[in-house]
């Protein structure tokens, strides 16, 4: 399977294709470059005031300030991140529209933005906030929020070329959750992720050959459901262990996870462009 936007809009190409030789595609075109490193910082800003607010509420990171305060101090960088994504993207989208025309990757992308601004504005900014207190519209974002990034996560795992992507979220998971699990649940997690690691290097770099994609895919589909069950399963149970704290409970937790990883979905899906 594959989407892209002509599958949807085929009647669109003449006007997509037009969109790099009018303005203002044609004048950011000969400096594409320039203006895809100011859509990274963008992206570096959001994602790194995102991630550390979103921390917080899953009680690491800046765990001497409140979520209250971190929001105060970090709002400001997360509506700069924000607006710089969207008006780059915009510019180097209309200098490239006909790959973006064509591409999985970038619905994934659309999507991830979609539900990031979602979840960020509407779900883990009043979270913080309010210090891990959950309220009914916050909950009813979440919702919305996270069905959106869940579907842009089924087309991610299921388009065809774009789809080892997914272990760059798996992967960002399994940092998170090894950061946010303490004591001994640390080392148990440890101690099945990395022989994990190890078999799957094994499997794919010495079992079966580096070109024997018939093989391949399949064994790597099979672990990525196996570190999904074990990351996931693992903050499951660390985040109900834990109860409610001083800055909310195992809800709280979720929208932490879930908003780091819908940015974390966005910027992988951005880097997959060119595949798909």
């Amino acid at each position: 399977m594959s989407l892209n936007l002509e599958q949807f809009w085929p009647h669109a190409r003449p006007w997509v294709e037009s969109l790099a030789t009018s303005f203002p595609g044609k004048i950011i075109k000969p400096q594409f470059a320039w203006w895809e490193v100011g859509h990274i910082l963008s992206l570096i800003t959001l994602g790194g005031t995102t991630i550390l607010m979103n921390l917080r509420l899953l009680g690491v990171g800046l765990t001497q300030e409140p979520p209250s305060e971190l929001y105060r101090n970090l709002r400001f960088w997360q509506n700069v991140g924000v607006i710089g994504i969207v008006v780059t993207g915009i510019l180097i989208g209309s200098a490239n529209a006909e790959r973006l025309y064509d591409s999985a990757a970038f619905i994934v992308k659309m999507l991830a933005l979609i539900a990031g601004i979602i979840l960020t504005y509407g779900v883990s900014r009043p979270v913080a906030r309010d210090d891990g207190a959950v309220g009914l519209a916050a909950k009813i974002w979440f919702a919305v929020g996270g069905a959106i990034f869940l579907l842009g996560l089924w087309i991610f795992a299921t388009s065809e070329l774009i789809n080892p992507g997914v272990f760059h979220i798996i992967t960002a998971a399994g940092f998170i959750v090894l950061f946010a699990v303490a004591g001994r649940g640390r080392l148990i997690y440890l101690g099945v992720l990395i022989p994990l690691i190890v078999l799957q290097y094994i499997w794919t770099h010495v079992i079966v050959k580096a070109d024997d994609y018939a093989h391949l895919t399949p064994v790597n589909k099979t672990f990525a459901v196996i570190f999904t069950a074990w990351i996931a399963g693992t903050a499951l149970v660390q985040l109900f262990r834990a109860g409610r704290g001083e800055s909310g409970g195992p809800l709280t937790k979720i929208i932490g996870y879930v908003t780091i990883l819908v940015w974390v979905m966005g910027a992988a899906a951005g880097r997959w462009i060119a595949f798909a």
